[in-house]
């Protein structure tokens, strides 16, 4: 009884490692295999003008993207030069499409958010829209805060509905922790593991990489993709 059981952990260890060397050449024969094609998560880009011309058909027929975040607007007076022609095709290609705002700390947050209400129309939003905070120019944690969550109150005041929010990890732990919890989060860190945050609040979207390839954008682009429970109806635009 006791060989034929050490035969079967034999069997059964030349099966799996099989499985797993099925798996490994597989992903050396495409190299090209991503993530996006192998997982069940719902997968989605950011793109700006500094991805120059997009090719959205091939982006919406060749990719598992599902969702597109596209820079519209960055403090009081920028406007993305390419934001008009890329909201316009990612919608006619069939991407569920949402705008962002590059938030600028010490720059009046009523003067940001008239520059962000002139390019982000309610009628053309699929997904709430985003504000991306990186930086924190040269405030302290409790200045910056304070300039943020008085723009978050302005803008829910203009759009009816919550921003989702953009910034790192670990900005996130220096300036954020208990102070950002009545918004959905969009968390970037580079790395294998999923982000878990020093409050270890729920995270709606993880940005996993900068250096994205996908066919129709030359160069490298930002992918995210949902966390746990979350789908797409969980950043929809209430219209």
């Amino acid at each position: 009884m006791k060989l034929r059981s050490i035969f079967l952990l034999i069997f059964l260890l030349i099966v799996v490692g099989g499985v797993f060397a099925q798996e490994d050449g597989r992903k050396a024969d495409n190299p090209y295999l991503l993530c996006e094609d192998t997982c069940s998560h719902v997968h989605g880009i950011d793109v700006s003008h500094y991805q120059g011309q997009v090719f959205w058909e091939t982006v919406g027929e060749h990719s598992c993207m599902k969702y597109v975040y596209l820079k519209c607007t960055e403090g009081g007076d920028r406007i993305d030069s390419r934001f008009e022609r890329n909201i316009e095709l990612a919608h006619r290609y069939g991407l569920k499409v949402g705008s962002y705002h590059f938030f600028r700390p010490k720059t009046p947050v009523g003067v940001q958010l008239r520059n962000m209400m002139v390019q982000c129309l309610p009628g053309e939003q699929d997904l709430i829209p985003m504000i991306d905070v990186e930086h924190d120019g040269g405030l302290n944690s409790k200045q910056l805060c304070d300039s943020l969550l008085k723009f978050l109150v302005m803008f829910e005041q203009a759009y009816h509905q919550k921003p989702l929010v953009y910034t790192y990890r670990n900005f996130y732990n220096k300036h954020f922790v208990g102070r950002l919890d009545d918004y959905q989060l969009m968390i970037a860190m580079y790395a294998d593991e999923e982000p878990v945050l020093a409050d270890r609040r729920d995270i709606t979207l993880w940005q996993y990489t900068q250096h994205g390839r996908i066919s129709g954008v030359s160069g490298h682009v930002d992918k995210s993709r949902f966390m746990g429970h979350h789908v797409l109806r969980d950043i929809r635009y209430r219209h």
